[in-house]
């Protein structure tokens, strides 16, 4: 990749974390913005002021776990990691601690389908990945999990995580994802919401391959990017 190209990435990275901050989705310097870099990828530093955060703060990494620069990656970099080794579609990945999604998140249980849009994330739910500490294997683990045909899950205690296939996408379901959150906390304190059943969910998946397409994007792809598990060995 050129020097122009990563420039770019880096740049648009920034911007995103700025409107990550601006529109509410996130606060202070938690949440991490990465893209995929050729055979790597590069990912916002650990503790810098989004605010304040320029191109050199934006770590290149490989799918090793190994980065180049002054700064140390976020340290969040491993679920990003493992996603990218695991997904070859994910382009771009956003986690962030959004009010209405890290609430949610507490109850550990999985958003079920009480709104259509739930779909949005590959499935008829939004897991909700088991609880483990910031910035270890056993939460990524946990993440992977979660992830399996969806592109988009919950973190216990945490926030969230997605990816797209490009970073509007990822950051757009990310928008999402909190906006079902809000809706489902707001559901629940007026009472019990109706589910909607399997059968409407797997007519909803199939309308979503091409939800929102113009006839040029459906040809070139009929379906939504989302996590296909690998072997680990």
């Amino acid at each position: 990749m050129t020097k122009k190209r990563l420039s770019s990435i880096k740049q648009d990275i920034i911007a995103a974390c700025l409107r990550m901050n601006q529109t509410g989705l996130n606060q202070g310097t938690s949440g991490n913005i990465s893209a995929r870099n050729g055979v790597g990828f590069v990912i916002t530093a650990s503790g810098v002021r989004y605010d304040g955060m320029e191109q050199h703060h934006i770590v290149e990494m490989d799918l090793q776990s190994g980065y180049r620069g002054e700064f140390l990656p976020s340290s969040e970099w491993r679920m990003h990691m493992d996603i990218y080794a695991a997904c070859p579609d994910a382009q771009a990945i956003v986690h962030t601690h959004s009010p209405y999604a890290t609430a949610v998140s507490s109850l550990r249980k999985d958003v079920p389908a009480f709104h259509y849009m739930v779909a949005a994330a590959g499935g008829n739910t939004l897991r909700c990945a088991d609880y483990a500490t910031f910035g270890t294997q056993e939460l990524s683990d946990n993440m992977l999990a979660a992830l399996e045909s969806r592109s988009a899950c919950l973190l216990a205690n945490h926030g969230m995580i997605c990816f797209g296939k490009n970073l509007d996408a990822a950051f757009s379901l990310g928008v999402e994802v909190e906006a079902l959150c809000r809706q489902y906390a707001i559901a629940c304190q007026m009472g019990k919401p109706v589910i909607l059943k399997d059968a409407e969910m797997a007519n909803v998946l199939e309308r979503f391959k091409t939800y929102g397409k113009q006839p040029a994007e459906t040809e070139k792809s009929d379906s939504p990017a989302v996590f296909a598990p690998v072997r680990r060995d």
